[in-house]
């Protein structure tokens, strides 16, 4: 699988303690702004050089590098600069320029974080950090992709190496420590409670209803992980007493509850802790869209830290159990105006009204205002715009994101669709592979290509994909159904029956479903079982041809 180069290194953190005792602006100054300079040029040309280690090792790569071509848009960089053309926003040039509902958002978001940051310090630790120094901890960091984090953009420089794992020999705790840690909160029932995530089923619960672990959590929040953040990223964490433990939950995956969505996280800095030794478990791990499928490396007592707005998931753990917790993080002095506008906007969607999306497509405007690269803005946008069948324009928007993030599977599961929309099938079936290359596990992206490819009378690599979609989701009555009508259209009348029938079991009101079957066993003259089939179908007022049907953007019809 293609993976995109990404910018690696490792530094050796000298303290990990409160900025009174280590200036976090000391780390910030680890790296040599030339060596950093030398790095972006290689970012540009999509390249990366793991064994550069000085100067002219770096100056070496780049020169190497000449003549490559720099890469398409790379988030736009000014390697002078080191930035990607996104400026701190100036609130009140903006509410100037958008007026004053646009100066209520600002002043909504303000209270919003007051609230969420003091009801965090009802449960989790606040204040400052240790007096003592801290066992040095080495990190690699990797970067996180074209487009700086949607909050606080400017203050972050380039090439974006934000997402920081702890070293091999260097984990942030014991084996034996995270083995307590579960051994408590399974005492507390964690193992026994799960969730919907997403398409997913996840195990877990939330850390306030585990009073025991939060009790381990919150002194290793002033101990270890808070002071370790403020360390890490300088840019924007002024120390460990303005950090707010937003949402913190202990997951739990297995075989029934194997993996989540790629995702963004809700807070500015988010945390994944892994408890469980890699023995314990085949599979899982987290990975990070843009670098590929390939989980990054992560141990038992070992940690990645990272802005919320990068895309991730967790593997798939097909054996054994894989417990982390996963932690978003607020900074009290700093507003996630973007994350929040964003926010209010997906709220004012939800009503499903005009004026609903109208209030919703202004928070996204609002949001690439004060951020024009914020991709979630766009995508959000363009989700508005197809439901109003607004198809050119959705289309524009989900262009633009996919642009900036080439890797985003969402973005181009979003723009196949509106493509397909317009009748432009070529075009969205391309459009779905690519986003096929890059999340193979979505289950409604395999389904909406089986429909297209459907479409296109290629019923082979449609049922291929309904194929693939099941594997994923076996309970979807509409992709059986869709295979049986892809099979039966390919001549394969005897394999069509099965899919038939598992589309009436699993959806039994579904008089089309029992319409397709009948009509199936009739040409397979099997007679009895296609006369009580029809007579299903009849009684739910059913018996006109059977057509594929997609799904976009969740909403199924048929």
């Amino acid at each position: 699988r293609h993976r995109v180069l990404v910018m690696r290194r490792s530094i050796l953190l000298a303290c990990l303690v409160g900025p009174a005792a280590c200036s976090p602006d000391t780390a910030a100054a680890a790296e040599d702004d030339e060596v950093r300079a030398l790095k972006l040029k290689l970012w540009q040309k999509g390249k990366e050089c793991h064994e550069c280690r000085s100067v002219s090792d770096f100056e070496a790569a780049v020169a190497g590098a000449r003549f490559d071509p720099v890469w398409h848009l790379r988030g736009g960089c000014d390697e002078k600069e080191m930035h990607c053309g996104v400026h701190a926003p100036d609130l009140d040039m903006l509410v100037a320029k958008l007026g004053p509902a646009f100066g209520k958002a600002i002043d909504d978001n303000v209270a919003d974080h007051a609230k969420d940051c003091a009801k965090s310090c009802e449960t989790f630790y606040c204040g400052p950090g240790p007096k003592r120094t801290i066992e040095s901890t080495h990190f690699a960091n990797y970067s996180m992709g074209d487009v700086p984090p949607e909050d606080f953009s400017s203050a972050f420089r380039f090439p974006l190496d934000l997402i920081k794992v702890t070293g091999d020999a260097h984990p942030l705790f014991t084996r034996e420590e995270c083995a307590e840690v579960v051994a408590a909160a399974e005492s507390e029932d964690v193992h026994l409670n799960e969730y919907v995530s997403g398409k997913y089923k996840l195990g877990g619960d939330w850390m306030y209803n585990l009073p025991k672990t939060l009790e381990w959590f919150n002194r290793n929040l002033k101990e270890k992980i808070f002071p370790t953040l403020a360390v890490l990223f300088p840019e924007v964490i002024s120390g460990p007493e303005v950090l707010r433990a937003h949402s913190v939950a202990m997951l739990k995956y297995n075989n029934t509850h194997p993996r989540t969505d790629v995702h963004v996280d809700n807070g500015i800095i988010a945390l994944t802790l892994a408890l469980s030794p890699s023995e314990n478990y085949e599979g899982g791990g987290t990975f990070f869209e843009h670098m590929g499928d390939e989980p990054l490396p992560m141990d038992a007592g070992h940690a990645t830290f990272r802005p919320g707005s990068v895309r991730h998931g967790g593997h798939t753990v097909t054996r054994g159990e894989r417990y982390i917790i996963g932690a978003f993080i607020l900074i009290e002095d700093k507003v996630e105006h973007v994350r929040r506008l964003n926010g209010r906007g997906r709220d004012a969607r939800n009503r499903n009204t005009k004026e609903g999306n109208a209030e919703a497509m202004q928070y996204f405007s609002w949001g690439l205002e004060m951020n024009p690269t914020c991709v979630t803005c766009l995508k959000n946008w363009g989700e508005v715009l197809m439901a109003e069948e607004r198809y050119s324009e959705a289309e524009a928007k989900f262009r633009a994101a996919t642009d900036l993030t080439p890797r985003d599977s969402d973005g181009l599961y979003n723009l196949g669709g509106v493509l397909k929309a317009q009748g432009k099938v070529d075009e969205s079936i391309e459009t779905y592979y690519r986003s096929l290359e890059i999340n193979a596990d979505d289950w409604e992206l395999c389904y909406n290509l089986g429909v297209a490819l459907g479409d296109q009378q290629r019923f082979k690599e449609e049922a291929t994909m309904y194929k693939k979609a099941l594997a994923i989701n076996p309970k979807h009555a509409k992709a059986w159904g869709n295979l049986g009508i892809a099979l039966a259209s390919s001549g394969s009348l005897e394999e069509s029956v099965e899919p038939f029938t598992k589309a009436c079991e699993l959806e039994p009101t579904n008089g089309q479903a029992w319409h397709n079957l009948a009509k199936t066993l009739t040409f397979l003259k099997r007679g009895v079982e296609a006369d009580a089939a029809r007579a299903r179908a009849a009684a739910l007022g059913v018996g006109g041809a059977p057509r594929p049907v997609a799904v976009v953007n969740d909403v199924e019809d048929f």
